[in-house]
C-alpha cells in the first residue's frame, strides 16, 4: 500500500455536505460522479495528497443508504492506493483477511477498488483502489 488515496464519508445529502466540507476546507470540491453499480453520486475535495470522498445513495437498496439507515452519516470507508490490486488481494487474503468483492469493480474517479470486511479489520471498512488504465 502506498498512501490513504481518500477517506469516504456517508452523507444524507450532497449539496448540503458539500457547501459544509466546502467551508471546513476552504475550498470547493473538484469533482462529482454517480457510480451506478454502487447506486451511488460521489463528491472529492483534494486535501494534501489525500482526497475526501462524500458518498450519497442514489437508492435505497444502495450500500451507502443501508449504512446511513444503520449508523447515520459519518466516515464510511478508508481506502488505500495500490499499485497492483490483484497481487494485493492475494497477499491480504493469505494473511487471513476477509476480501468482499475479489474480482475488482470500477468505482469512483477512474479506480478499480476491492473492499475488506469490517470483521477483519477492527470494524473499519477498508478499501483497495488502483488506478485504471
Amino acid at each position: 500500500m502506498r498512501k490513504i488515496e481518500h477517506i469516504g464519508i456517508a452523507v444524507k445529502d450532497l449539496e448540503k455536505s458539500n457547501a459544509l466540507f466546502g467551508k471546513l476546507l476552504g475550498k470547493e470540491h473538484f469533482k462529482t460522479e454517480e457510480v451506478d453499480g454502487e447506486k451511488v453520486a460521489t463528491s472529492f475535495f483534494q486535501v494534501g495528497e489525500t482526497k475526501v470522498e462524500l458518498l450519497q445513495a442514489t437508492d435505497e437498496s444502495s450500500p451507502i443508504a443501508k449504512y446511513l439507515e444503520k449508523k447515520s452519516e459519518g466516515v464510511h470507508h478508508i481506502a488505500f492506493d495500490v499499485e497492483d490490486i490483484n497481487a494485493e488481494v492475494e497477499r491480504l487474503k493469505a494473511e487471513g483477511f476477509e476480501i468482499l468483492n475479489e474480482t475488482p469493480k470500477l468505482g469512483a474517479d477512474n479506480k478499480l477498488v476491492v473492499f475488506l470486511h469490517p470483521r477483519s479489520t477492527n470494524g473499519v471498512l477498508i478499501e483497495l483502489c488502483q488506478e485504471k488504465e
